[in-house]
């Protein structure tokens, strides 16, 4: 599968936008406030967003819901329809654009759209390209007990089951060494 430079940034902006959701009421939401959307656009280096408020802050947590329910879906049917809804409802417009050193490429958000609706667009097209690829499972929560946080499986073989192997990973590998070091020594 053929993933664009552009493809790539809204995977992973999507991936960050949905993993600065709480897990329980004892973790801090990642979008606490509008200087925490602030930064994450910053971060992600999005294009063509003014000034933010508390209302671009509620409806980018509406919208990462709404991409939380498509990582949890594992149905391709149920999933598409996600993110129809979710891409049309941002309005879509698609438009070739070249900025900031960037060759062609796509935009699918409408010149002067919310930061909400530019995400909506552009990360859920991003989305929409796995599904019709026939690569949906590819859109993953980490598998340790401790850790749900979304990520996409860009691995050959589909086979990638944590979302950092060199923490979440490596920490489950340990500890399985550890309990079979114990059950050996009896």
């Amino acid at each position: 599968m053929l993933i664009t430079h552009d493809t790539r940034c809204a995977l992973d902006a999507v991936v960050d936008l949905v993993n600065t959701a709480p897990d329980d009421d004892e973790t801090p939401d990642g979008l606490a406030d509008v200087a925490a959307l602030e930064d994450f656009v910053r971060t992600h280096e999005f294009s063509d967003v003014g000034v933010l408020s508390e209302f671009d802050l509620s409806a980018v947590r509406k919208v990462r819901a709404r991409f939380a329910a498509i990582f949890a879906e594992p149905e391709a049917r149920r999933a598409a329809a996600l993110i129809n809804e979710l891409v049309a409802a941002a309005g879509t417009t698609p438009r070739l654009t070249d900025h900031d050193g960037y060759d062609w490429h796509v935009h699918y958000f409408a010149p002067g759209a919310s930061v909400a609706d530019h995400l909506a667009a552009d990360c859920g097209m991003a989305l929409a390209f796995f599904v019709v690829a026939g690569e949906q499972e590819r859109l993953r929560r980490c598998e340790a007990p401790d850790c749900r946080h979304a990520f996409v499986d860009l691995s050959r073989n589909r086979s990638r089951r944590y979302c950092d192997s060199r923490t979440c990973g490596n920490r489950l590998h340990v500890a399985a060494y550890r309990a079979r070091r114990k059950e050996a020594a009896g």
